[in-house]
C-alpha cells in the first residue's frame, strides 16, 4: 500500500466496518476509479492494496484544509457521519459532509438528525430518495462491465468451476439468511426441477453462525426432494471468482424480502443471465419486465416459480432476454457512470 499524503487529498471516503459488506464493495470499486480524476482515499482499517487508503487514526492529525480548501467527507454509514461531524466541529477540520443513503425505509430519529447536518445527500435509487426528508441526488450503483460480461464458452467455464455442463443453470447468490429469500429460491427450484429435467440450481454464499441452521434446513429440504445432485450449495467464493460464477448462469433469481439496493441482478444481467426479482431494493429500477427479466411481489412464491419455469421452457425467449439484459446494463449501469456522477457532486461541494 503506497503512502498517502493527506495534504493532497480532496475527498475522504471512510469505511470503518471490518467485515465485508455491500458498502465495502462500493468503496473498493469506486475509489480507485475516482482516484484517476481527483485526490481521494478511503479511511479504513484494511482494504485491498489497490484502494488508496489511510488508517482512521491518521485523520485526527491531518491538516485543517485540503488542496481546494475544504475536503469532502463521504459517509455511507451512521458512524461515519458521526466521525465527520466530530472532525469538523470538535477538531476544526474544514469538511463538506456528504452522505449516501440506500435505505428502503424511514430512518430512525438519530439518523434523520445526522442527515440534516450533511451538506449534501446522495440516494442510490428513487425509492431510497422517497424516504428522505430533504432533497437528494439519485445516483444508482454501476458495475464493472469489463469483469461482468458474457463468456464465449459457458460449458468450458462450468467444467472449470466444477458445475454441471449440461442443462439450464439457475443461480441465487449472496448472504444466506431469511431476508434474502433463500428458502423461496429452494422451493421454487424444487418445482422447476420437477417441471423441467434440464433445470439445475446453484445457491452460493456465506451463512453466519446464527444462520447455519437455516442453511442446513434448506439442504435437508433439497435432499428430501431427491434433488441434491441438481440443486447445489456452494460457500462464498473469493471476490475475484464471483464474476465467473455469474458467467456460468443461464438465469438468476433474486427472491429477497428486503434489500438496500441489490447489485446481484445487475451483475447477472451483465453476464447475460436474465433476472427474476422481487420488488425490493432498487430491483424495480434495474429490471425491465419482459425484456431483461421479470418482477414479482415479495413472498409471491407462485409467481417466482412460474416465471422460472416459463423462462426455462422457452430457450429462444431466454436467449433474447439474455442479450437484452447484457445490453441494458452496458447502456445504463456502468461503474464509470456512477463514478462520474459522484465526482460531479464532489466538485460541486468543493467549489461551493
Amino acid at each position: 500500500m503506497s503512502q498517502i499524503d493527506l495534504r493532497k487529498i480532496d475527498v475522504i471516503a471512510p469505511n470503518f466496518k471490518k467485515r465485508y459488506s455491500g458498502v465495502t464493495s462500493t468503496v473498493i470499486r469506486l475509489v480507485p476509479l475516482q482516484a484517476r480524476e481527483i485526490g481521494i482515499c478511503a479511511a479504513t482499517p484494511d482494504l485491498p492494496p489497490e484502494v488508496p487508503q489511510v488508517k482512521p487514526s491518521a485523520l485526527w492529525s491531518m491538516s485543517r484544509n485540503g488542496p481546494s480548501g475544504a475536503r469532502v467527507w463521504h459517509a455511507r454509514r451512521n458512524n461515519e457521519m458521526v466521525a465527520g461531524l466530530a472532525l469538523k466541529y470538535l477538531l476544526g477540520k474544514k469538511l463538506k459532509l456528504l452522505f449516501t443513503s440506500a435505505a428502503q425505509r424511514r430512518h430512525t430519529g438519530f439518523t434523520r438528525w445526522l442527515i440534516r447536518r450533511m451538506d449534501a445527500v446522495i440516494a442510490t435509487s428513487a425509492k431510497s430518495a422517497s424516504y428522505l426528508e430533504r432533497a437528494a441526488t439519485v445516483i444508482r450503483h454501476g458495475i464493472d462491465c469489463d469483469l461482468f460480461q458474457p463468456v464465449a464458452d459457458r460449458a468450458a467455464l462450468r467444467r472449470a468451476l466444477d458445475l454441471p455442463e449440461d442443462g439450464i443453470l439457475v443461480g441465487c447468490f449472496g448472504r444466506i439468511r431469511h431476508q434474502k429469500g433463500n428458502d423461496l429460491f429452494v422451493k421454487a427450484m424444487i418445482e422447476a426441477c420437477r417441471a423441467n429435467p434440464q433445470a439445475r440450481g446453484l445457491m452460493m454464499g456465506r451463512a453466519t453462525a446464527d444462520n447455519a441452521e437455516f442453511l442446513q434446513g434448506l439442504k435437508d429440504e433439497v435432499a428430501a426432494a431427491g434433488l441434491s445432485d441438481r440443486i447445489l450449495f456452494r460457500d462464498e467464493v473469493p471476490v475475484e471468482d464471483v464474476p465467473r460464477h455469474f458467467q456460468a448462469l443461464d438465469l438468476y433469481v433474486a427472491p429477497q424480502r428486503w434489500e438496500g439496493f441489490g447489485l446481484t441482478p445487475l451483475e447477472a444481467m451483465a453476464c447475460g443471465a436474465p433476472a427474476v426479482a422481487t420488488r425490493v431494493g432498487a430491483f424495480e429500477e434495474l429490471v425491465v419486465p419482459g425484456e431483461t427479466g421479470t418482477l414479482c411481489d415479495i413472498e409471491d412464491l407462485d409467481k417466482i416459480t412460474a416465471d422460472m419455469i416459463d423462462l426455462m421452457s422457452d430457450p429462444d425467449r431466454l436467449r433474447r432476454m439474455s442479450a437484452a439484459a447484457h445490453d441494458h446494463v452496458q447502456r445504463n449501469f456502468r461503474l464509470e457512470g456512477e463514478a462520474a456522477a459522484i465526482l460531479a457532486v464532489y466538485r460541486q461541494l468543493l467549489s461551493a
